[in-house]
């Protein structure tokens, strides 16, 4: 008489089939994770991938500290005071001078793409309460590269603060001289410098914060001539690329070249400022410069 019955154990992913005494293979079918699009971005500075709920309005890496590239228009809502942000410029789109082919379906597609007219933003708006004009370029849109309207744009915000009487404030972020429009790209190095030095004569505050990238023409011209020069942590900000100067002098650059940190260690920087702290860091260099907050010149008035 047996005690114990012996019990048949059935393998995960196998079934018995009915009536019968043998086993059949049966694939158990399983479903995939799925992950959606978009909630995981890999950080360019150390390399780790960052849950996109981990990072809070200014974009900043939870891991290293490094800041994320972020479009102008949520540049302007971390940084202008509520509701007093009015745009200057809003309709202006670039031509195609050189005639260069597809340039006008490149444009085209950046504006649908990005929802903005051109790669740069500018306007007037108070900044921690005091009224300033402010341009923002947007890397999202052909890296912000500087083409006719960007320079005209840039001109126009410097020349529109002189008439003003206010401060501006320029956010650069460039890879460039735009090369669909040759010649007349390169032009505007000189138009916003002139401007610039109008602006100067006129003893009224332009701040320069350089955020990644600022290169090329933009870097060359109007974005290292501000009275004040921040940036923000390891943003890329040099004239030409890394690979072409090592190409040139045939020497090896220090890893840390052309970052922010190196540019503040040699001079072409006056401080480097986290995105968090960037509205009061402006609002601490108008008070330190004279300039009013509005609702005090308004009261003297």
């Amino acid at each position: 008489m047996k005690l114990f019955k012996k019990k048949n154990y059935i393998p995960i992913g196998r079934t018995v089939m009915p009536d019968s005494k043998e086993e059949s293979i049966k694939p158990v079918e399983r479903e995939e994770p799925v992950i959606p699009d978009g909630m995981w971005v890999k950080c360019r500075f150390c390399g780790a991938l960052v849950y996109k709920k981990e990072m809070d309005e200014f974009k900043i890496c939870p891991k290293c500290g490094g800041h994320f590239r972020i479009s102008a228009m949520d540049r302007l809502a971390i940084t202008c005071d509520e509701g007093t942000f009015e745009e200057l410029n809003a309709n202006m789109t670039s031509k195609n001078p050189m005639g260069y082919p597809d340039y006008d379906k490149l444009i085209s597609k950046m504006q649908e793409k990005t929802g903005l007219k051109e790669g740069v933003v500018t306007g007037i708006c108070q900044i921690d309460g005091y009224k300033t004009v402010v341009a923002v370029m947007d890397s999202n849109f052909m890296m912000a590269s500087m083409g006719s309207v960007v320079g005209e744009k840039i001109t126009r915000a410097v020349e529109k603060s002189t008439e003003l009487g206010l401060p501006i404030v320029i956010f650069t972020a460039s890879g460039g001289a735009r090369m669909q429009e040759g010649i007349i790209s390169l032009m505007q190095m000189a138009k916003t410098s002139a401007a610039v030095r109008r602006h100067s004569d006129a003893g009224l505050l332009y701040i320069t914060v350089m955020t990644d990238p600022t290169t090329g023409g933009v870097s060359a011209s109007f974005a290292n001539l501000g009275d004040v020069i921040l940036a923000e942590p390891k943003a890329t900000i040099g004239f030409a690329g890394r690979r072409v100067i090592e190409g040139t002098i045939n020497e090896k650059l220090p890893d840390d070249f052309q970052s922010a940190e190196f540019q503040l260690k040699h001079g072409f920087v006056d401080a480097i400022v986290e995105r968090k702290d960037m509205k009061n860091a402006l609002g601490s260099l108008f008070k330190l410069h004279g300039i009013k907050k509005e609702k005090e010149a308004a009261e003297n008035e």
